[in-house]
């Protein structure tokens, strides 16, 4: 098991909000993390949400934005927000913002020069929870999901991958269908290459079209969102579930942005989304 260093850690809520460090296998590069851990009892293990962010973020985005913490204090929930990409030296970067570190799109990619490190789906999939199953009082058969943007995408699609191993998936404006707009041509095309065939595993609509299924979503789109008509698409995943019998909550925000004063101001409702399904699932 890699060896996880702590980054710093701070009191919140009666809990502890850390950013940790380890050297990825996965990506071949340090990786960075925060983890918030509600108070518990000495040996007690506790659900865990992950949270997947958007493009140009790092961890540091929804920790210091996301207004997650009084929640999961509350509802006594683990909260995990991992890295967006591989960075450093050495690793490939796109002048654009939406394609290179910071945008790795939760896939592993099989093109150059992306290929050596852009391996966000073993790395969020199976890599990571290991190391946060080792090192934190997690109960891993207790787990859901969330994400923003190019993070909903994520969530999403992780969750139709894994029905069984998450009880609740949610997003807040997820680009639910990368291979029909702009962004997840861009990037698909790019890490994946110009078979579109092969982006259909890494796209929630397409993914749902070909048997991918899961109980109930939730998902917050704001109305004045600027990327909502051309990138995000809420209503192909609003008739792709309604196709599939998927129980989908869309919930269109009136004068709601992209960002992260929309993400802090419904954050508590999807915490307490994912807490009910954790608890009644148990």
């Amino acid at each position: 098991m890699t060896t996880m260093t702590t980054v710093s850690e701070a009191k919140a809520f009666g809990g502890t909000q850390g950013v940790y460090r380890h050297a990825s296998t996965a990506t071949g590069t340090d990786m960075a993390f925060a983890v918030f851990v509600p108070a518990h009892e000495a040996g007690e293990r506790l659900p865990v949400l992950w949270y997947l962010s958007g493009l140009t973020c790092t961890h540091a985005n929804v920790m210091d934005k996301g207004g997650y913490a009084r929640a999961c204090a509350e509802h006594r929930i683990i909260l995990v927000a991992p890295d967006t990409s591989p960075r450093g030296e050495g690793v490939a970067d796109d002048p654009a913002w939406d394609m290179g570190q910071g945008a790795g799109f939760y896939v592993d990619a099989t093109q150059a020069p992306w290929a050596p490190h852009f391996r966000m789906r073993t790395y969020i999939e199976d890599e990571l929870p290991a190391l946060v199953a080792a090192e934190f009082p997690v109960d891993m058969g207790a787990q859901a999901i969330t994400g923003h943007s190019m993070g909903g995408h994520g969530a999403l699609t992780i969750a139709l991958r894994h029905p069984d191993r998450f009880r609740s998936c949610t997003a807040f404006a997820p680009i639910v269908a990368p291979s029909q707009v702009p962004w997840g041509e861009k990037a698909l095309g790019g890490y994946l290459g110009q078979d579109r065939a092969a982006w259909r595993a890494h796209d929630a609509v397409a993914m749902i079209e070909d048997g991918a299924r899961f109980p109930d979503l939730l998902v917050d789109q704001g109305e004045a969102d600027g990327f909502l008509a051309e990138q995000l698409r809420p209503d192909l995943l609003a008739t792709a579930c309604a196709d599939a019998g998927i129980d989908l909550t869309l919930r269109m925000q009136p004068g709601y942005d992209h960002s992260y004063h929309f993400i802090s101001t419904f954050m508590a409702d999807h915490v307490a989304w994912a807490a009910e399904r954790l608890r009644t699932s148990a």
